[in-house]
């Protein structure tokens, strides 16, 4: 997964980056085959925001979350793109029962 953090009015430090990088690891569990993830950390005044938009194989997902703490807004996100990747991976999962289409008709 090609993981691009960055920060408005926020020092990058290494633990933020390596916090995000290892909360974003449970959505990678999902799908193998995450392309791309853009995570964006902002601060205004008393409110720390962060937003994720993630591409995936026909589609994408973003989430967006604001806290009183920087820690919380990222736990909360990615809550929120957790679910929505599990709601895509139902979406896209074939549910019929291959085997009740192919039940042999002659014998009755």
């Amino acid at each position: 997964m090609n993981l691009n953090i960055s920060g408005h009015h926020v020092d990058m430090t290494n633990a933020l980056h390596q916090y995000v990088a290892s909360k974003m690891e449970r959505i990678e569990r999902h799908f193998d085959h995450v392309l791309d993830a853009e995570v964006v950390l902002e601060v205004e005044k008393l409110r720390h925001k962060a937003e994720v938009t993630v591409q995936l194989r026909g589609a994408t997902l973003h989430a967006e979350a604001t806290k009183d703490d920087m820690y919380a807004a990222i736990d909360c996100m990615v809550d929120k793109l957790d679910r929505q990747t599990l709601r895509h991976k139902e979406k896209i999962c074939d549910h019929h029962n291959n085997q009740a289409r192919h039940i042999d008709m002659s014998t009755d």
